[in-house]
């Protein structure tokens, strides 16, 4: 007979990837669904105003986005939850902010720049804005609260059990004489 864990243990904790890895994950999954989002907007727009349809994209974007970081970038091997999608939603509005700043001060210095300069502004203040949105779910936001050491389960670890024959009696001392009643059954 073949023991189950006799060939590959198993893990107690799921193993995260590393910063370059979840790097690379970020960058793939963000940057899908951003051209999915760039090809939807348009298309939802030909039935409602395009601010409406930006707002809606944006919205489910992002929740999307934060549950392919959980389960793929990050690997936590659940869904995210509740927290995790506002904070994500809060570094995502940092990130639109940071974007639409720099395209600001842009035009508040050069008031009709070309389409390559807006470009290479946007793409950039996007890219520093990616990074910093990458260290903060990484770090902040899937980050294990409590530190655990992954080590392998074995099929001989057991757990100590209170024997439930050797439960203790509580002695009565307030008793005169220092015994204490017997009642009849």
């Amino acid at each position: 007979m073949k023991l189950p864990l006799a060939h590959k243990p198993a893990m107690a904790t799921s193993a995260t990837p590393g910063p370059v890895a979840s790097f690379l994950r970020f960058a793939i999954t963000g940057g899908g669904v951003g051209v999915l989002s760039s090809l939807a907007v348009p298309l939802l727009a030909m039935t409602m105003p395009w601010v409406i349809s930006n707002a809606l994209i944006t919205v489910a974007s992002t929740l999307l986005c934060t549950e392919l970081h959980a389960r793929f970038t990050f690997a936590k091997g659940r869904s995210a939850r509740w927290q995790e999608h506002w904070q994500s939603a809060g570094s995502a509005t940092a990130a639109y902010l940071a974007t639409s700043i720099a395209i600001y001060v842009l035009h508040l210095t050069q008031p009709s720049p070309g389409t390559l300069t807006q470009q290479t502004v946007y793409l950039s203040a996007s890219a520093l804005a990616g990074t910093a949105r990458f260290a903060i779910l990484r770090l902040y936001v899937f980050t294990s609260r409590h530190s655990q050491t992954t080590r392998p389960l074995t099929q001989h670890e057991t757990v100590p059990t209170p024997d439930p024959t050797a439960v203790r009696q509580p002695s009565c001392t307030g008793w005169p004489n220092g015994s204490r009643p017997h009642l009849a059954a």
